[in-house]
């Protein structure tokens, strides 16, 4: 008798689960003497290369040694459930670029690196591709994205994949971020009661966490530099167009891209380095190549010196008081490190594209997942956003114990790309972002980036009543598609917080030269404690 959908659900889940701690317990139990001569926790991929290169490690002792802390700190002790599947072929894979580099075959400075990438982004191997959502367990992806392919090429070893708020973070309108209904819930390291952000949540937590050397996520608006700035990493949202979108589970192709999550700037300019280029399957892409380089070429001690630098005070005070004493302080780093500093009331048009972003959203979400599905699941039955909130209702006692889908119901009740409503939007949105948004106030205060708090310390996570995130500053740049890059600024109780370089569109290596000088003048980075609670002040 053919299983049923439920069934087959159910023990697809069960299987990946059991799948995934056998292959953390033995493989950890296998952990090299060599590698535990070297202490991951912090350890930046120059210094893994290193180790490498002076046969202190393999790649392989490398990948055992995280297996073995993604068994205690996110299986066990803390649990904190960043990562939502371990890959099966990663021991395989790590050997082979051993013998690689034992032959003298170096691929880049990701050769033998541990990589998770964010669950929403196709392989076409063991793993499950399913942002999270019990709706596409079992797809079968009949191919690599093309960042995947990249990564590949680089000689990465791809670890696993992390949780994330399921469907990135737009299904309901009080969603709790983090929790996704294959995954269940990730926990701040920080302090284990206060939530991740999202929608790369699983990203954000476990390089916090060192669970793996560097790791890949997704943005549509505050996605790559929310959970970052949540659990004290940098993250990166690069250029609409730098990164290939091709492969990843979508919301809105003109506002969605991948990009690095990473415990330092160099190691974000490294991963950048290699995700980025042109693809031929997205024409967004067609730049990419003459604007890609070796990004680490821009980490500058001295790259604030001599720049003229926006401070957006209307992000300043309000929810973000807390956030923003903190940030007070960096000012005056970047002061102290060279830059002249001019005070911004506020963004021009920021408050122009607020609807109208979200009404871009919804029509692209229904057309570019029905486009994903027919690609990359084409073995479910599953075709549309329609289907999918079928399916949950159908199974809402899984799928939708906390929450609802009231963004997919407003999404699938639109029409198609080419009404005047949707156009119109588009226009708005890139308009009032860009020339006469964040360039607009580039080009008249003469300014090299904008910089604000990247968003309030992390909130406790409650499933009442959803998140209380405070705000952000991830809009501009998300709408307009230019790059920001969010650093860790300080604490506040115990809990991260982030400073926000903002530039326009391909300005990617001056805002890695400011946020590396921020950086190498704080070393506000510090490994989480994985604390209950946050310390009281």
């Amino acid at each position: 008798m053919k299983p049923t959908r439920r069934k087959f659900l159910q023990s697809s889940a069960a299987l990946a689960i059991a799948a995934s701690a056998t292959a953390i317990g033995s493989n950890a139990m296998a952990a090299t003497k060599l590698t535990a001569t070297l202490d991951i926790v912090e350890a930046d991929v120059a210094t893994l290369q290193a180790a490498m290169r002076s046969s202190k490690t393999t790649s392989l002792g490398l990948v055992r040694t995280y297996l073995a802390r993604i068994r205690t700190i996110d299986k066990s002790g803390p649990r904190i459930n960043s990562v939502i599947e371990l890959n099966p072929d990663a021991i395989s894979i790590a050997r082979a670029m051993d013998r690689e580099r034992k032959a003298g075959k170096m691929r880049g400075p990701l050769h033998g690196i541990p990589v998770l990438i964010k669950d929403n982004i196709a392989t076409m191997d063991s793993m499950q591709t399913t942002a999270g959502s019990l709706a596409l367990v079992g797809a079968q992806a009949p191919r690599d994205a093309f960042i995947v392919t990249r990564l590949r090429e680089a000689g990465a070893v791809i670890l696993g994949k992390t949780n994330l708020s399921e469907w990135a973070n737009f299904r309901s309108t009080r969603s709790t971020s983090g929790w996704s209904s294959r995954g269940g819930l990730t926990k701040n390291p920080y302090a284990l009661d206060r939530n991740t952000s999202g929608s790369s949540s699983g990203s954000g937590a476990a390089i916090a966490a060192s669970l793996a050397a560097v790791a890949v996520g997704t943005e549509t608006d505050g996605s790559i530099v929310s959970p970052a700035q949540a659990n004290g990493v940098v993250g990166f949202k690069p250029t609409l167009g730098l990164i290939s979108r091709d492969g990843i589970v979508p919301i809105a192709h003109s506002q969605d891209t991948a990009g690095p999550m990473a415990r330092n700037v160099a190691d974000a300019a490294a991963l950048l380095t290699v995700l980025a280029g042109t693809d031929a399957r997205d024409a967004v892409t067609k730049d990419a190549s003459s604007k890609a380089t070796d990004y680490t070429k821009f980490l500058d001690r001295d790259g604030l010196k001599g720049k003229r630098i926006g401070v957006v005070r209307s992000q300043f005070g309000g929810r973000n008081d807390l956030a923003s004493a903190v940030v007070e302080k960096a000012l005056d780093v970047l002061k102290a490190q060279g830059a002249t500093l001019i005070d911004l009331p506020e963004l021009p048009n920021a408050s122009k594209y607020g609807q109208s972003e979200y009404e871009v959203l919804l029509y692209e979400f229904k057309a570019d997942m029905a486009s994903y599905l027919a690609e990359f699941a084409p073995n479910l039955p599953i075709k549309s956003l329609a289907d999918i909130m079928a399916f949950n209702e159908k199974n809402r006692d899984r799928v939708m114990p906390y929450f609802a889908q009231e963004h997919m119901a407003r999404a699938v009740a639109k029409g198609g790309l080419d009404e005047k409503v949707y156009l119109d939007a588009l226009a708005n949105n890139l308009q009032f972002s860009r020339e006469e948004g964040i360039d607009k106030a580039l080009l008249e205060g003469k300014l090299d980036a904008l910089v604000a708090p990247s968003g309030s310390p992390a909130w406790l996570t409650d499933f009442i009543r959803g998140d209380n995130s405070g705000g952000g500053f991830s809009s501009p740049a998300a709408v307009a598609g230019y790059p920001h890059i969010t650093v860790p600024a300080g604490f506040v109780s115990g809990l991260p917080v982030g400073i926000s370089f903002v530039g326009t569109a391909w300005s990617e290596p001056k805002l890695i030269a400011m946020a590396y000088a921020f950086e190498q003048a704080t070393k506000h980075r510090r490994a989480p404690r994985y604390l209950k609670t946050a310390k009281s002040r």
